[in-house]
């Protein structure tokens, strides 16, 4: 197996040689871009050694790597700060690494800086180089034809990274002013639209603000069940779910007009929140109309209801404690009386209902004893009972005595020859036995001349007598009836049960100075953001 001989590669290229004077000048520069940029044609008679075809791929990578021109421009200014004689930008950051020198570190571009603004202050040039001349920077006479000519050179490569140098260095002290102006001008609009405002509102509540005095208080509403409720209705007996519709509608009484204007006629609240000792922010006009002392009435009664344990939490802050304590009290009552009226109709409708019942049961009743006692006359019968009685007693007895005459008639035709006279006498006191025992049997049963028998009038009877137990039965049930409304009217179904009895308090509850400035601090700050942030947003829209 064989393999193919190995040939180092070399390129063949024009090799451009560039003098320290000349390096910098635009001339220079363009040459630089021109190399740089043109391709390369290979020259006959010229091969590049190794370590110039080496530099060119260092070169080559050091292109790929995406360096932005203010890089190179810096990699030049550095390779030209420590006399290195560069072709290109590239070259020079070829150089500067090949001797362990970073083009881009910070300490590096400073002290460019300052070596800059060093010559600039009137330090002497520096030098290039071994054995160099000093830095040209005014305009040279030089003899052309015999006669002396003013002709400005061209600018140094130091005079132009001073020029860089100095660029930059305005640059950052304008970059410093705007951000000092621009901080300014924020502390400024803060001062103004915030901290102004805070401080404003903070001296408000430390020094001007009329300390208000807060009575609490907690009270719940129950609901006196009956104790024969049962089935779905007993399952919410004793919870809050029984008496929440009651709670709601205490609460927005509280909080309502009417309560308000009741409070005022009864309490003077108007002329309590007119005084003069009040501040003028939280004072109320003394010609003040019921909608204005109404915002204050909101502002000063605050209740709040509590559905899961069905408690109402009532606050009431006024100018004194003494005050306060009294209109808590009053309000409370006014709850009591709200809560009794709201089931006052609905009392009065029971009553009245078991009134009405136990009126006609009684009318019933009276009718039906009547029916009883003219049917009682008209049968001219006392008990129907009895004459039936007395009737089938009557039959019984006849029918013994036909029974004995029957055995008598047996015993009297057992003989050979019988008495035929008196056969005949016991055979007729038989048969009229027989008559006397149908008589009594159609007496129950058959019409009589009064066109009804003894048994139809025994049935009247009885029904007369059953309707008239039957009412007595009605008029009973309906006199409980009105016996239980009665006592249930009697009692409150509803009523306030106060758990926090309101105490007047020892020490001013309002305002709380640090709180609401913290607060007032948070709202102006807040409109600010939004303003600003408007602003901003409106004025990238205008300029887009």
């Amino acid at each position: 197996m064989t393999t193919k001989p190995k040939v180092r590669k070399y390129r063949i290229g024009r090799p451009t040689v560039v003098t320290p004077e000349d390096a910098g000048t635009p001339a220079a520069v363009e040459n630089e871009v021109a190399a740089d940029t043109a391709p390369t044609v290979a020259a006959t008679g010229h091969v590049d050694s190794p370590q110039t075809v080496v530099a060119e791929n260092t070169i080559d990578a050091i292109r790929q790597e995406g360096l932005t021109g203010r890089q190179l421009r810096m990699a030049r200014r550095v390779a030209q700060k420590h006399g290195l004689a560069v072709t290109s930008d590239f070259d020079a950051v070829r150089q500067l690494r090949d001797r362990g020198i970073d083009p881009f570190e910070r300490t590096g571009i400073l002290e460019l800086v300052n070596s800059g603004t060093g010559d600039a202050a009137g330090k002497p040039p520096a030098v290039i180089g071994d054995g160099a001349q000093p830095r040209i920077q005014l305009p040279q006479a030089i003899q052309q034809q015999g006669r002396e000519l003013t002709t400005p050179l061209p600018p140094s490569p130091q005079a132009a990274s001073q020029r860089r140098a100095s660029e930059i260095l305005q640059i950052q002290r304008d970059i410093v002013r705007r951000r000092r102006r621009k901080l300014v001008s924020l502390f400024s609009r803060l001062a103004v639209f915030v901290l102004l405002p805070t401080l404003m509102m903070g001296l408000y509540y430390y020094v001007y603000a009329t300390p208000m005095y807060a009575t609490k208080s907690e009270f719940v509403i129950q609901k006196a069940e009956s104790q024969g409720a049962a089935g779905l209705a007993g399952l919410f007996t004793g919870t809050s779910l029984a008496t929440q519709a009651d709670a709601i509608a205490v609460q927005y009484y509280l909080t309502s007009r009417a309560a308000m204007i009741r409070l005022d006629e009864e309490e003077g609240f108007k002329a309590h929140f007119s005084q003069e000792t009040i501040d003028p922010i939280q004072r109320l006009p003394a010609d003040a109309s019921n909608e204005a002392a109404f915002k204050v009435y909101e502002k000063h009664v605050k209740i709040g209801y509590d559905p899961t344990e069905g408690i109402l939490r009532m606050e009431v802050i006024a100018a004194d404690s003494a005050t306060s304590q009294r209109f808590s009290e009053a309000l409370i009552s006014y709850a009591e009386e709200q809560v009794d009226q709201m089931t006052q109709r609905m009392r009065a409708d029971q009553m009245q209902g078991a009134d009405d019942s136990f009126d006609k049961a009684e009318a019933d009743r009276q009718a039906a004893l009547n029916t009883l006692l003219q049917i009682q006359t008209e049968l001219q019968v006392l008990s129907p009972d009895s004459e039936v009685q007395l009737v089938l007693q009557q039959v019984g007895q006849l029918e013994t005595r036909r029974q004995d005459k029957i055995l008598e008639l047996a015993s009297l035709q057992s003989v050979a020859r019988p008495s035929q006279a008196r056969v005949n006498a016991v055979q007729t006191e038989i048969a009229s036995l027989d008559q006397s025992i149908d008589e009594l049997r159609a007496q129950l049963t058959t019409q009589g001349e009064a066109g009804e028998s003894l048994a139809a009038k025994t049935t009247e009877l009885r029904a007369a007598e059953e309707n008239y137990q039957f009412q007595i039965g009605l008029v009973q049930q309906a006199l409980t009836m009105r016996e239980t409304a009665r006592l249930e009217a009697n009692r409150q179904v509803r009523y306030l049960s106060l758990s926090v009895a309101p105490i007047a308090p020892d020490d001013p509850t309002y305002p709380r100075a640090f709180e609401n400035t913290l607060v007032s601090m948070l709202i102006f700050a807040g409109i600010y953001l939004m303003l600003s942030l408007t602003a901003s947003i409106l004025r990238e829209q205008v300029t887009a």
